[in-house]
Order: structure tokens, then sequence, then C-alpha cells
């Protein structure tokens, strides 16, 4: 019996068990009652696929009382609202067309529909055929579910997705920037504009300006569904001013994204602050802001800004969770190219401080270098080219190659190449050098553990003016070309060697008489190998670019043949090398030598003839200086050495004196006492000369001193 009846009363309709076990309404009652009151949308449709019923739900989504008002339409002339629109609506007839042909299930969805208030729904419509007694398709049920939260979510997961795989694909920050607009356009917004501090450009820690002022960002990136982003009004490198109390300002002043869906009061108010960007914003309709700072690791990098004026639906929560996620994602990114900029920059201001930033004046070789940075990671590395001024109007040429890039190759060559230097200056013959060298190599290995897999080459080469003879060595270095006046160019047949490191290996030297006017070429093995050619086929089209001389080109201008020949592309695979020395020959009048008996009373005779061949050099103001130097070199060598002895002048871009002897102890420059009545030769020396040194050769010894000319040498030439 059911609440509030009497015995024996029944509803209509009610029918009882044949026991009275069991009361209820008919089953065709309640399932009209069922389809009326249910909470999801149902619909019937006829074979023509027009409405034949619609429940309550349906019509409460379409703003109507009852099912009268739509019994014979078709979706198409219903409502937005519907779920199906004007634009969805034959593809909803066919879907159920189909269903009722084949007699099969099928589902149909639409996805960014705008319903009411602008905000985009997204709808699942499930299709069952319906059958009469007989088994004939007569007509289509439809249940409609609203998916849109589902359906945002899988498109929220989807940017998600293709933002941690777009996002950061290099270390070039601008790239960074253009890659988080272009995921957010057209997914999240229709306008996306990504602005940098500019000391985050450079590589350095960001920093905040006076509160108060207007926030001045540089603008790296934008992007908009319109084409050529006409509501933009801040192109790309040029500096986008944020008023205070602008939505960017304040997302970078609390370090929390800001929403705002400005009305009509807040364009009048913004018109006072940037009428530029005001007028903009009216023009398209600008609806929807949002400001999400690019912070990462605790720093604040700038700020994005998105922009909806074509879509209806407005930024909402969801919206900004999603924003904010592929906005951290790319902040990190953004932060590393930032730590990637400055190490970079570290890196190449260590390495063009180890390297010759100018030539030494020497008259020996004419040269011209190119140095080409890799494209892997840090692009700089070990690679480096050296002229070294040497005595005797002599000059060392070097190429070297440290494995690696980075501050480690850098900081590697520039010890390396100081090594190379500092031998240098002793005269060591180079395949001297190359040991000591090879030994210096060896100690930073045992000593230090991030050089334990060090690996170096290197070439060095002598030139002398005066003998026109080169002298050289390599370790493990490919092997210079070489091109004299009328012949082909060719490889010097030189000693390979091993690399630097391996120790307790000789290295051999070669020497080769060079006419004046031979051309020299050093160069790293990332001139002529790459991943696309062997060294081989690279060492070939070297020789085919120096044969096609015509005439005698500058050697600046056979650099940049050789470079776009073998380099043809933005940059070579690995760091690049490239010395071009064309050689000169001092005339013999500019060389002039006597031999000198080991009596003191030669010492006053040397004077005067260096005073005499001083005054046909034009030189008479060094005279005083030059017999003062001579006196003490000649005496030095008549008092402490054997003979024979020899006094040498040369005249290039310095004056050199030189006194040669067959003793092989070196001098030593010492400081003489008050009382004491010898000791300060080479003190003067040391004081009145440029440069003075010691050299051995196979005989003996040489002194010699340098001295800078203060008349115009072009006189000479």
């Amino acid at each position: 019996m059911l609440p509030g009846r009497g015995p024996g009363e029944r509803m209509a309709g009610e029918t009882g068990t044949g026991d009275g076990h069991r009361r209820g309404l008919d089953p065709g009652l309640l399932l009209d009652r069922a389809f009326a009151q249910s909470a999801v949308r149902i619909s019937l449709y006829d074979n023509d696929v027009r409405y034949i019923r619609m429940n309550q739900a349906n019509l409460r989504a379409l703003g109507l009382k009852d099912e009268s008002a739509v019994i014979g339409l078709r979706p198409a002339e219903l409502s937005p609202d519907s779920g199906f629109g004007p634009g969805h609506a034959a593809s909803f007839e066919a879907a159920a067309r189909r269903a009722m042909a084949t007699g099969e299930h099928a589902t149909w969805q639409t996805s960014g529909e705008a319903g009411s208030g602008g905000q985009e729904r997204a709808w699942l419509v499930s299709i069952t055929p319906v059958r009469d007694g007989g088994g004939v398709v007569c007509g289509a049920l439809a249940v409609t579910f609203e998916v849109t939260e589902r359906d945002l979510a899988r498109q929220r997961l989807a940017v998600v997705n293709e933002a941690s795989k777009r996002i950061g694909s290099t270390l070039e920050l601008a790239r960074t920037a253009a890659e988080l607009a272009e995921v957010a356009v057209p997914r999240l917004a229709d306008v996306a504009m990504i602005d940098i501090q500019e000391s985050v450009l450079r590589g350095d820690e960001p920093v905040t300006g006076p509160a108060g002022d207007a926030v001045l960002l540089r603008r790296m990136a934008f992007r908009s569904v319109l084409a050529g982003a006409p509501e933009v009004v801040v192109g790309l490198g040029q500096v986008a001013a944020y008023p205070p109390g602008s939505s960017a300002a304040r997302a970078l002043a609390s370090g929390t994204a800001v929403i705002e869906n400005p009305a009509r009061d807040d364009f009048r108010r913004w018109e006072v602050r940037d009428p530029a960007r005001s007028r903009i914003a009216r023009q398209f309709g600008f609806h929807s802001f949002m400001a999400v700072p690019l912070r990462a690791r605790g720093a604040m990098f700038g700020v994005a800004v998105f922009i909806r004026h074509q879509r209806p639906g407005r930024f909402n929560g969801d919206d900004l969770a999603l924003a904010e996620e592929i906005v951290a994602r790319a902040a990190v990114c953004i932060d590393n190219a930032r730590r990637y900029t400055r190490e970079h920059a570290t890196a190449l201001a260590l390495q063009r401080s180890l390297l010759q930033d100018g030539q030494p004046a020497q008259g020996a070789v004419a040269v011209a270098t190119r140095y080409l940075p890799g494209q892997a990671g840090v692009t700089v590395g070990g690679d480096w080219l050296d002229v070294i001024e040497l005595s005797g109007s002599r000059v060392g040429l070097v190429a070297g190659d440290v494995a690696g890039h980075g501050i480690h190759a850098a900081a590697t060559m520039g010890q390396l190449r100081t090594a190379v230097r500092t031998l240098a200056d002793l005269d060591l013959e180079p395949e001297e050098l190359l040991t000591r060298l090879d030994d210096v190599v060896t100690r930073m290995a045992d000593e230090h553990s991030d050089t334990r897999d060090l690996t170096a080459t290197c070439l060095f080469a002598v030139y002398d003016p005066v003998t026109r003879c080169c002298t050289l060595a390599r370790a493990g270095h490919p092997a210079p070309a070489v091109m004299t006046p009328g012949s082909d160019p060719e490889y010097l047949d030189l000693p390979a060697g091993p690399p630097l490191g391996l120790g307790g290996v000789p290295f051999e030297e070669r020497q080769i008489e060079l006419p004046e006017g031979s051309l020299l070429v050093m160069f790293t093995d990332g001139l002529v190998e790459s991943r696309d050619r062997d060294i081989d086929a690279g060492l070939t089209a070297m020789l085919k670019a120096l044969s096609q001389n015509s005439g005698q080109p500058s050697l600046e201008t056979l650099c940049d043949r050789l470079t776009q020949t073998l380099i043809p592309g933005p940059a070579a695979d690995d760091d690049a090398a490239l010395l071009i020395a064309r050689t000169a020959a001092l005339p013999p009048d500019r060389v002039v030598s006597w031999d000198l008996p080991a009596d003191p009373a030669v010492v006053a005779e040397s004077r005067a003839r260096a005073a005499r061949q001083l005054a046909a050099w034009n030189l008479q103001e060094l005279t005083s200086t030059t017999e003062l130097l001579v006196s003490e070199l000649v005496t030095n060598a008549i008092r402490h050495a054997q003979p024979p002895i020899q006094l040498r002048m040369i005249l290039d871009t310095t004056l050199h004196c030189e006194v040669s002897d067959a003793t092989v102890t070196a001098p030593r420059q010492r400081r003489a006492d008050r009382y004491d009545e010898d000791g300060r030769g080479l003190m003067l020396v040391a004081r009145l000369a440029k440069r003075w040194g010691t050299r051995y050769t196979q005989t003996g010894k040489t002194i010699w001193a340098q001295q800078p000319l203060t008349n115009d040498t072009s006189k000479f030439t």
C-alpha cells in the first residue's frame, strides 16, 4: 500500500499483480515518464531525421516550453544551442541516416561549438536505430551528452604535449620565444606576444626597475590568427613599454598571472596611458587579456601576453592553468638559452683574449688568417693560429687544434698557445719545441682530471727571410700546402708525428727553401673535413682552389676563396682555422756581417763599422745606442766565449744586432754592486734594447738585441 492511501485505493493506470505481490505503473506509461523526466537530452527522429519527440531536458536547453514547437523540424532549423548549429546540422543528419541505413549504433560529436554567452561547448550524440515489430528501422533515438569539459581537457593536454615537443628545440632565445607563440596561437589565444628583459638577452641575470616606472621589455616574438598580425603595435626587436597598472606590469610586479576582461571604461582609461594600444584594442575588438610572467628558477625573465578578439569566449581559470603550464616550460628553456648565451659569451671572450688580436710588426711574411666557429653547441673551440716574431728577422707560424668545444677547450688552447710562444722565445728548433710541448700536454693530463682525455695537434714553422729557409715540424696535424711562384700547389711531405700527449715519441722536422712570393697554407682539419666529405676530398678541393690563381691575388681574397669553397654553408661542422703566409726575402743590402778576432782592440772597430752602416741606412739617430749595444755584446763574446766571433746587423721593421760565438754557455744577467768592475753589460743591453735574448746554433750561440726604428722604413723598401 502506498503512503497516504486507504485500502483498495489505486491511481489511474495502476494495475495489481495477479497475486498482489507487487504493484506499479504501467510499463508504457513509466517509459513515457522516464523519457520526459530524464536529465539527459533525448530526441526521437523519423526516417527523414525530423523530430518526433523531444524530452524536457532538450526543450529547456532550447528555451522551449513544449515539444510541439519542434515536432516535424530538422536539426538545422533549431537554435545553435541545440548542440548542432548550422555548420554541424548536415553532418549530424548524415550520421543519423547512415545509422538508420546500416541499422548499427553510431556516435557523432561536435567540438568548439559556441553556445550562449560565447562559451565554447562540445557535444557527444549517441544515435541508436529504432526498429518496429517487424525489425524494420523506422527512426532513430539520439541521446546527447555535453562533453565540453572532457573535450577541453583533451585539447589542453594536446597543447601541453605539443609544447613539450616544440618549445626549447634550440638554445636560441628568440627561437624559444617564437615557439611559445606558435603553440599558443590559435589553440589558446588569437594573439600572443613574448617580451623579454634586455639583460636576459645578453645572458645576464634579470633586473627590476624602480617601482612605479614603466616596464621596458624587448619584443622577441609575436603571432596572430590574422595575416601580418595587424593588431600588434610593437614589432620584433623593438621595446615594449608597459605603463604601471597594465596587466603585464601587474603580472611582473606580483609574479602571478593576470586575467583582464576590459569594459568600455577600461578602454577610456587605457587611452590616457597608451593611445596606440587603446586604438588597436578598439579597432579589433579585444575583449580578454591574459599576462603570464616568464619565471623559472626563482627569476623573472619577461612576460607572455595573450589576447582574444576572434573567438567569443573569454579567458577562464582553465585557460590560465594551461597558459601557466606552457609558459613555465618556455621560461625554463629561456633560462637555459640565457645560461647558454652567458657561457657562449664567456667562452668567446676567453677565446678572443687568448687568440692573437693583431699581428706583430715583421717583414718576413705577409699573413692573412680566418677563424670559423663550428655549429656544435658552444661555437668556440680549441683551434688557434699564431704569428710569432723571432730573433734574426725570423718568424714563427703556428696552427694548433685542441679537441672539443666550449670553455674547457678554449682554456686548454690558451695554455698551449702560451706554452708555444714561451718555447718559441727560447729559439728552439721546431722538432725540439714540439717535444717540449708534448711534455707540457702530458703534465696537464697527469695533473688535472678534466684533461686526462686531452687530444691536441700542432704544426710549427720557422721562416728566415735572410736565407729563405723554412723549417717545419708537426704533431699529428694536417700537413701544410706550399705553392712556389710558377708551380702548382702541393702538400709538403712532412713526417706526421704523433698527436701531443703520447710522450716518448720523437718528432722530425724538414727544411725547405721558399723563393720570395711563395705561399705557405696552414689550417686545421675542420676546414677540409665534414660529415658530408672525407678529409681526402677536402684536401683535393683545397689544392684545386689554390691552383685557380690568376696573377697574384691578395691574401685576404685567397682566404675568402678557400673558406667559401671548402665551407659553402653558414658554418663548418667543426671549428676551422686558416693561415696563409706569403714569404718575403730581405735584400742583400739589408744584412751585413763581420767576422771578428778575439781581440779586445776590435771592439772600437766594431762600433765604427756599426756607425758607418747606420749612416748608410740613414739611421744616424740610432748610432749612440747601437754603438753601446755592439760594444757590450762584442766585449762579452771576447771575454767569455770562444772564436769564431761574428757581428751581424739586419734591418727590417726593426734593427737587429747579433753577436755569435762558438760557446754554448748562456750569458746570465746579474745585478752588479756599486764597487763591482763588471756585471753591468747585459743589464745595459736589457735597458737599451726593445727585446734581447740568446739562441743556440749547431756551432754555438747567438746573443741578439732589437731596437725599434724611429724613421719611416718605407725608404728602405
